[in-house]
């Protein structure tokens, strides 16, 4: 037989032992350390740092204080307007009142002003009631009485003459009647008067010269019937010295 090339077989495999792994230390790492002692601090800077606590502090403490401070303020501010508006009502109601009281006060001074007024000069009425003149030789007639004002009022529905005469004066004019020389219309004014109002239907006047002095009476007379309507009062006012015709 022919030879046969054979094929190259392959080499053989040599066996590895495995042998164990030699420890293996990592390279050293390089650390930068402080040269100064972990945990020390320097004297200045402890210092300082208790410093700047104790300012803290006493920077939070007053300003607790100032708080409170601002706190109690506000509350006696509200507390001060409260009774400081209070006040205010209580003065505005006094003042009111003290206006009531003025106003009352000046009421009752005038009243009594006015009592006084009249205890000190009582006023009066001495003849109200209408009477009848029955033609001219008829007259009324009324004395004036001494240390008063004489008030004379009166009215009448026909013409009257009425006057104001003295004691004296009467006196003529009643020697007057008597003799002849006149009606009583007539005499009672004609033989001298203080004061006379002729034929008129009113008259009004006060009479001051009585304050100090009886001498006086006042008379009323009509030429026809007529009714006369006197409101005669006297207000108590004495003089102090002789009047009119005792002067």
């Amino acid at each position: 037989m022919a030879p046969t090339e054979m094929e190259e077989s392959p080499a053989p495999i040599e066996q590895v032992t495995a042998q164990p792994i030699e420890p293996y230390d990592p390279p050293t790492r390089a650390v930068v350390t402080d040269a100064r002692t972990p945990g020390f601090i320097p004297r200045e800077r402890r210092l300082w740092i208790a410093a700047l606590a104790a300012a803290l502090l006493v920077t939070v403490a007053g300003l607790g204080l100032l708080y409170l401070d601002d706190t109690g303020y506000q509350s006696a501010d509200r507390a001060l307007t409260m009774q400081n508006e209070s006040l205010t009502g209580r003065n505005q109601n006094l003042q009111d009142q003290l206006k009531s009281t003025q106003t009352n006060l000046t009421a009752t001074l005038g009243q009594l002003a006015t009592v006084r007024a009249e205890l000190e000069h009582p006023h009066l009425t001495i003849w109200n009631v209408p009477q009848q003149v029955k033609g001219s030789s008829w007259y009324l007639a009324g004395g004036v009485p001494d240390t008063f004002t004489y008030h004379l009022n009166a009215t009448s529905n026909g013409p009257m003459s009425v006057s104001i005469l003295t004691l004296e004066q009467w006196a003529k004019a009643i020697a007057c009647v008597d003799s002849g020389a006149g009606t009583t219309n007539y005499c009672m004014h004609h033989n001298g008067a203080v004061i006379s109002w002729l034929n008129v239907t009113s008259v009004s006047y006060d009479f001051h010269l009585g304050e100090g002095c009886a001498d006086y009476l006042s008379v009323f007379t009509a030429a026809s019937n007529v009714t006369v309507t006197p409101n005669v009062s006297v207000t108590y006012n004495p003089a102090s010295s002789t009047t009119g015709a005792c002067a």
